[in-house]
């Protein structure tokens, strides 16, 4: 099982981030996306939305005690930041613990409390230079999983028929 918390969202300032942290866990896999932060009814439905249309059972919620869903997982723990342990250095001993264990992956937003860095098993870097939380999430999960990116979702309303010049969808 993987689940992807999603730190410090922000109503109305991270509305696009948070959808594209949601629309990338689902595609790489994620069995449940929790948010925290703000309260955000409209940017969880749509998620739910999504997931309806093009199918799938990530599961999204939102969850105010973010510190109380750290705490009660068991399994690996690891959060995404730019601070972290190299992930090509990492790779092989995450891979191994993930066979055993379930999955949370923390992506944070603005300003990550030093207490998330000490209540994880892994502080993990896509690499030491600033980037797109949305970018090391679709390169940890694909990195982490033999089969990476989803292409087939059950239950799916819409179907991308892949194109070479143009863009062709199909309804169920």
């Amino acid at each position: 099982m993987i689940k992807i918390l999603r730190l410090g969202h922000r109503r109305g300032r991270d509305d696009r981030i948070s959808t594209h942290v949601g629309l990338t866990a689902r595609q790489w896999g994620a069995d449940r996306i929790i948010f925290s932060g703000e309260s955000d009814d409209s940017m969880i439905e749509s998620q739910r939305d999504i997931v309806g249309r093009w199918g799938g059972s990530t599961e999204i919620e939102y969850r105010e005690d973010w510190k109380k869903v750290v705490k009660d997982f068991e399994g690996l723990k690891v959060h995404l930041t730019m601070y972290g342990l190299r992930i090509d250095e990492e790779i092989g001993g995450l891979k191994e613990r993930f066979e055993e264990d379930d999955l949370l992956v923390i992506v944070g937003a603005e300003k990550v409390p030093r207490w998330v860095y000490t209540h994880v098993d892994f502080n993990i870097s896509v690499g030491n230079q600033p980037h797109s939380e949305i970018a090391a999430l679709a390169v940890f999960l694909d990195r982490i999983q033999d089969d990476g990116i989803r292409q087939d979702f059950e239950g799916a309303e819409i179907f991308v028929r892949p194109s070479e010049d143009r863009k062709l969808t199909e309804k169920k």
